[in-house]
């Protein structure tokens, strides 16, 4: 009876892990692989990719899983981060272009400063405005975009069905007070190499 009642938790337990994993998508969490414009295919290797870099970055320097975001799409790499020497923003660069199946990296990582809680805290306050003004907004399809924010800039990744989506998520994040920059690399579904049909 004991080893049972174990196995069906155990069971249970590695269901509900695989559900978690598959309904993963463009930037590992909070978008569906229904939503997403890309097919399964480069859903794969975009993944496959970010897991690969993600990886090697560890192996070198293991405070990089914290500091350091990695996200794929389409095959192009976006770095974001905060990291303390200059020269480690070069090698990062370089991690990512060997990465096989790479078609761009965009590095955006910052050198480190003393922490400052109010600039972390208005940050935070700037992306959790744009991520609810693109929910509410009915001419974007909020899922297909990630947001970071750093000192007042906002960096925007993701993929819009047609330019004027992508226009509306700038007017957006520029709506936004107090935001000193917008750094937006919206890929349109047109230019993606695979689509879904």
């Amino acid at each position: 009876m004991k080893s049972r009642i174990f196995l069906i938790i155990l069971i249970a337990l590695i269901l509900s892990g695989c559900i978690g994993i598959s309904s993963k998508g463009i930037f590992g969490s909070g978008v569906s692989i229904a939503f997403d414009p890309r097919s399964l295919g480069t859903q794969i290797d975009d993944s496959v990719m970010q897991k690969n870099l993600a990886a090697r970055l560890a192996l070198r320097d293991k405070t990089y899983l914290l500091s350091v975001s990695t996200k794929v799409l389409d095959g192009r790499i976006f770095l974001t981060g905060k990291i303390t020497d200059p020269e480690e923003k070069l090698q990062i660069t370089k991690l990512a272009w060997e990465t096989k199946g790479v078609r761009s990296v965009r590095n955006d990582i910052s050198i480190k400063e003393d922490f400052n809680f109010k600039q972390s805290a208005k940050d935070l306050i700037i992306t959790s405005q744009l991520r609810t003004a693109l929910i509410f907004n009915k001419q974007i399809k909020a899922t297909n975009y990630a947001i970071d924010t750093y000192k007042k800039k906002i960096f925007i990744y993701g993929i819009a069905l047609t330019k004027e989506e992508r226009k509306e998520v700038i007017k957006e994040a520029k709506g936004i007070l107090d935001v000193q920059d917008v750094i937006a690399s919206i890929v349109l579904v047109e230019n993606l190499r695979i689509q879904k049909n």
